[in-house]
C-alpha cells in the first residue's frame, strides 16, 4: 500500500522516488498521513497555480501553517486583496533600488569566505551560506547590526514541524511570537526615523492614498525575514549541494562563472529547497478520477512537477545546457516569489565569491541531516572538503 507522509524523514532524506510513484500511478492523490490531497505532475500544479478561484491560498500557503498569518500575507491572500498587496509591497521593492544591493553583497561574500581559506573541510551552512543571508537581509531590511544569529535561530525554527505530531510545536510558536514582538519594535523604530531600507518603505508605501495596515506591515516583514532567511539560505545550500555532487558541473561553473545563471535555474528546477506548498478548495473538483470536496487542502508538489518527464526531457538528470523554461522553482501564478530577481543575483555573486576561494570541493557525509519542514526541504548541515 503506498503512502506519502510529507513529515517523513524518508521523504526529507530523498523525496524524488516517491513522487516518481505520484506521478506515474497516483497522480490525485489523498495523503491521510498528511491530511490532504496531493497533486505531483507539472500541468496539475501549473493549472492549479493559475487557478486561485478554485485553489485558495487564503487559508494558508505552509503545508503547516503559523497562527494567525493566513489572509494577511503576499502568500496567503487571494485576488483582489492580492494584488492590492502585492502592489504595495512590489512598490516598496522598487524604491529600494535592489540593484544597488549588489555592491554590498560582494564585500559581504567576500567577507563570509575569507576565512575559509585556511580550511581544509567546514559546514557550508554554518560558514558561510546563514552568514551570507542574514548579513543580506540584514542590510535589505534595515534590521539592527547584532541580532543575526538571534533572528536566523528563530527564522529557522519557525520553517519546521514536529515530524511526531505533525504540527507546529511549541518551540516554533514561541519562535513565531518572538519574530513578531521583535518586527514590531523594529517598526516603530522606522516609522519614528524612517531610512532607505524595506521596512522603512513598507510602512510609508501608498497607491492612490492606499497604504499597508497595521497588521499586514508586521506579518510581511515576519514572512519577509523568515523566508529571507530559510528561502533564500536553503535555496544558496541546496545549489552547493548540486554542484558538490556533479563534479563535471561545478568546474564548468569554476571555469565560466557565467555559467552560474544557468545552473542556477537548473538548480531550482532539479532540487532546490522550496518542495511543497499548499492551497484550500473553493469548490468541489474532480482531477483524474479523484473527487476532491471544498474545504479540502491540497499540495503542490512543486518538487515533484520540477521532476516531470511530460515536462522536462530526462528530468532526472542535471544539465547546464537545459536552461529549462518554466520551472516551479520560484512557484507560479499570481503568487510567484517577489523576491525572485535579488534571490538569483544573491546566489550567484555569493558561489562567484564562494570559488574564487573554494573552487574544487565534495560532500563529506554519506546521509545529511535535514530540516524537518513539510514545505521546505534543505541541509541543516553541509559538510564540504577541498577536492584537491
Amino acid at each position: 500500500m503506498f503512502a506519502f507522509d510529507p513529515y517523513s524523514p524518508a521523504i526529507d532524506a530523498d523525496p524524488f522516488p516517491f513522487y516518481k510513484t505520484l506521478r506515474d500511478e497516483h497522480p490525485c492523490f489523498w495523503s491521510k498521513e498528511a491530511g490532504m490531497w496531493i497533486l505531483s505532475r507539472y500541468d496539475d500544479i501549473l493549472r492549479a497555480l493559475g487557478d486561485w478561484e478554485t485553489y485558495s491560498s487564503a487559508q494558508g500557503n505552509l503545508m503547516t501553517e503559523l497562527p494567525n498569518r493566513a489572509g494577511a500575507t503576499l502568500g496567503t491572500t487571494d485576488p483582489p486583496r492580492h494584488d492590492r498587496l502585492r502592489g504595495l509591497v512590489q512598490k516598496a521593492f522598487m524604491k529600494r533600488n535592489l540593484e544597488a544591493l549588489a555592491d554590498p553583497m560582494r564585500a559581504i561574500a567576500a567577507e563570509a569566505v575569507a576565512p575559509l581559506a585556511k580550511e581544509k573541510q567546514f559546514d557550508f551552512v554554518e560558514d558561510f551560506s546563514s552568514k551570507f543571508t542574514v548579513r543580506v537581509l540584514f542590510a535589505a531590511l534595515g534590521l539592527p547590526i547584532g541580532d543575526e544569529a538571534t533572528v536566523r535561530d528563530k527564522a529557522v525554527l519557525m520553517v519546521q514541524t514536529d515530524p511526531h505530531t505533525r504540527a507546529k510545536g511549541p518551540e516554533h510558536i514561541a519562535a513565531s511570537n518572538w519574530m513578531r514582538d521583535y518586527a514590531a519594535g523594529v517598526i516603530a523604530e522606522r516609522r519614528a526615523n524612517p531610512q532607505n531600507d524595506l521596512i522603512s518603505h513598507f510602512s510609508t508605501a501608498e497607491i492612490d492614498g492606499d497604504r499597508l495596515d497595521e497588521r499586514e506591515v508586521l506579518l510581511t516583514t515576519t514572512t519577509l525575514i523568515m523566508a529571507g532567511i530559510e528561502s533564500l539560505g536553503g535555496f544558496m545550500t541546496m545549489f552547493a549541494y548540486n554542484l558538490s555532487g556533479i563534479p563535471e558541473a561545478r568546474e564548468q561553473c569554476v571555469q565560466n562563472p557565467d555559467l552560474l545563471a544557468d545552473a542556477i535555474e537548473e538548480s531550482l528546477r532539479y532540487n532546490t529547497s522550496a518542495q511543497r506548498f499548499r492551497r484550500c478548495l473553493v469548490k468541489d473538483t474532480e482531477l483524474h478520477g479523484q473527487k476532491m470536496k471544498a474545504g479540502d487542502f491540497v499540495c503542490l508538489a512543486y518538487g515533484s512537477g520540477n521532476r516531470d518527464e511530460r515536462k522536462f526531457e530526462n528530468a532526472d538528470v542535471y544539465d547546464l545546457a537545459r536552461k529549462p523554461r518554466g520551472h516551479l522553482g520560484f512557484g507560479g501564478g499570481v503568487h510567484a516569489c517577489l523576491g525572485s530577481a535579488i534571490a538569483r543575483m544573491a546566489v550567484k555573486i555569493a558561489m562567484e565569491e564562494f570559488h574564487k576561494t573554494v573552487p574544487h570541493y565534495r560532500r563529506v557525509q554519506e546521509q545529511l541531516p535535514w530540516m524537518p519542514s513539510s514545505t521546505f526541504r534543505s541541509p541543516m548541515r553541509l559538510e564540504l572538503t577541498r577536492a584537491n
